[in-house]
């Protein structure tokens, strides 16, 4: 998906539309609507306005659309959720991600060809793995701060 389809997407599929986001962005409806048309040569959208949107919106498909067109790929991590999560909660967790990403690339393969939705079905078990990956590198990470230092 290109970016300014996105943000397209992402404008239109609010609920109310522009008329309903620009405001909580600072713009007017038009304006807005104008800012994310693809065919338009004279309004565009800026880095600030696009951050804005996603804030308000929740909808994140234009960050995606920004790393995909990019090569790369993202994966949500939330820092403060699970706070009180031990340090093998999330070696449990990075071992059933990886698992699940065998076991889809396993059924994937198991008439030799890759369909679309095989490969959506990998890279979506390929970013979750990440994300387990990460929440362990993080919470060690809060582990390591919180030790005592010794001399």
């Amino acid at each position: 998906m290109y970016v300014l389809d996105a943000a397209a997407q992402t404008v239109h599929a609010y609920p109310g539309g522009a008329e309903s986001l620009a405001p909580r962005i600072g713009v007017s409806a038009g304006i807005l609507r104008n800012k994310v048309n693809v065919n338009n040569t004279t309004n565009h959208l800026t880095l600030a306005e696009a951050n804005e949107i996603m804030a308000a919106t929740g909808d994140h498909r234009i960050l995606q659309a920004l790393a995909q067109e990019h090569g790369y790929a993202l994966a949500r991590i939330d820092h403060g959720a699970g706070g009180d999560r031990t340090v093998v909660h999330h070696l449990l967790d990075l071992g059933m991600a990886e698992g699940e990403l065998s076991r889809t690339i396993h059924d994937a393969l198991a008439d030799n060809v890759i369909t679309f939705n095989e490969m959506n079905a990998i890279a979506a078990a390929g970013h979750a793995n990440q994300a387990a990956l990460i929440g362990l590198i993080n919470r060690l990470r809060v582990a390591a701060h919180a030790a005592p230092v010794s001399a």
